[in-house]
Formats: structure tokens, sequence, C-alpha cells
């Protein structure tokens, strides 16, 4: 046999060999690819269903309500006025879709008004979820799990405390983000309230937004809880409608002004076209303010 033919044999036996294993390995590696892919499927399937607030298992960019347990200073609060004191409050969490609780988040509690049995729950998805989240904000509201005969702001308090603590249980380290509170027309005068009982209670509030308050009672607040002169170091931004009636522009700015005469000196008022309103404009600039502050 000439070389020739040996050569062509030993090329072809060749050949043959690596086609025969060709399938083998696309395959080897088509599986372990499979293999890969449900693997870090599941890891993340599973990290998502691992997030879970006050024991609702919810997934980053969706809102979540989860029922919280009342301390005893939370019942206290909530008994005043002659209230029932419920049996847990209702606290509703809004996340980005980026959300990663091992980093740290700006939170924004709103306090709504009481007129027309509304619920904090009721602003934070009306009126700041969209422009919150598309900021990066997170959102967190309590509630009582029905109305209260007489819903004060030691009512609104409790149960805004509640979720505060049900989101630190939550998410270890989440004591330390900072937080605005947000309050529209009645709710306005209740954040005056609010905030101030977050700061005596340990919270790190670093903004207070107000739209459509006619009255000043962040001043009251602060004089009744005294939650120490660091407060008054607060970022205050007062939104107006220009075409507002029921909370002037005249008003406002009066509002401003007592609360500037009480000591704090962090503030901004903003004025917009419209009326007795939540504009998300000046939602979006008081929010990109406060962040900036709590670097």
């Amino acid at each position: 046999m000439s070389k020739e033919k040996k050569s062509s044999r030993r090329r072809d036996a060749f050949a043959s060999t690596r086609d025969a294993r060709a399938p083998q390995n696309t395959s080897l590696f088509v599986g372990s690819l499979l293999v890969a892919l449900i693997v870090g499927g599941a890891c993340t399937a599973q990290s998502a269903e691992s997030l879970t607030f006050g024991g609702a298992a919810f997934a980053p960019g969706s809102t979540v309500e989860a029922n919280v347990p009342l301390s005893a200073q939370e019942k206290s609060l909530a008994a005043q006025g002659g209230n029932v004191v419920p049996p847990y409050a209702a606290a509703v969490l809004a996340t980005p879709a980026n959300f990663d609780p091992r980093k740290s988040w700006p939170v924004l509690v709103p306090c709504s008004t009481s007129d027309f049995k509304r619920q904090n729950r009721n602003d934070l998805v009306q009126f700041y979820r969209r422009v919150g989240l598309a900021e990066g904000w997170v959102l967190l509201t309590g509630d009582g799990p029905q109305h209260a005969r007489n819903d004060t702001a030691a009512w609104r308090g409790a149960m805004t405390l509640a979720a505060i603590h049900a989101l630190h249980r939550s998410f270890p380290g989440s004591e330390k983000w900072p937080i605005a509170c947000a309050g529209f027309s009645g709710g306005g005068k209740g954040v005056g309230y609010v905030a101030p009982l977050l700061a005596r209670n340990g919270c790190r509030i670093s903004g207070i937004y107000m739209t459509g308050a006619n009255e000043d009672h962040l001043s009251d607040g602060y004089a009744r809880i005294q939650p120490g002169a660091d407060f008054l170091n607060t970022a205050i931004y007062i939104s107006a409608g220009r075409d507002d009636r029921i909370a002037t522009v005249d008003q406002q700015y009066a509002v401003a002004g007592l609360i500037k005469r009480t000591g704090f000196h962090r503030m901004r008022i903003g004025s917009f076209h419209g009326g007795h309103e939540v504009n998300d404009a000046q939602t979006s600039i008081a929010l990109r303010w406060f962040r900036e502050l709590a670097k």
C-alpha cells in the first residue's frame, strides 16, 4: 500500500473520529448551558422570593401590604381620643424595580388628610408613587385596618411608626435610611406632628414636603413632641399652586414665615400653575433636593 493511501486512511479515520465526537461535545455544551440557566434562574427566583416585608412576600417594583404589630407605645398613641386600639396596622410598601435592601434607600412617608376618610395609602398611590419610584425612592405608609373613630395626629403617628418598625425588622440596616415626610392639604398639617414623632423615635428625617397647607402645625409639633434641636436642620419644601383657593399662595408664604421663625432654616418655596393639588414636577424637585442633602 502506498504511503499516500495510508496517509489518506489516517486522515479519514481522524475525520470520522472528530465527526463522531462533535455531536457529543455539542450535547455536553448545550446540557451544561441549560443546567447553568436553570440554576441561575432558580437562584434569581429564590432571591426575589426571599424578599419579605412584615411577613408578606414581594418582588422589587411592586406594592405590597402587610399587617404589622403595634408596640405598647403605638397602642397608647392610637388610643388617644377614645379610639379602639386595632389588633394591627396595615403597612404599605412600594419599591423601585431595582430595589436591593442591602443598599441604602431614601424613604418617602406620605401623610394624607383625614377629610373624605382618606388613608395615607390612598395618597401614596394617587399622589406620590409614580414620581417617587421614578426618582428612586421607597414609599411607605401605615394605616389602621379600619377608619379611626377619631382620626387624630396621634393615630396617624402610631400607624406610621408601626410601618417604619416593620421596615426596620424586614431589612437590617434600614434604620439608617433617610426619611422624608410628605403631606397635601390636611396632610400638610398632619405631617407637622408625624415628622417630629418619627424623629423623636430615632428616624433620620431628611425633609418635609408640604403642598396646599394653609396653617402651620410643624411649629406646634416641634414644641409639643420635642424631637431635639437637630430637627431644626430638617429641609422644608413648600409647594404652592398659584390658583389654589383653599390654601392661597399668600397663606402658604405665611406658613413658611412661621416655620422659619420657629428656627427651621433650610427652606424652599416652589410655585406652579395649578390649584389645590400635588404637582409632579414640584415633587421631583423636592425629592431630589432632600436626597442631595442626605448624602
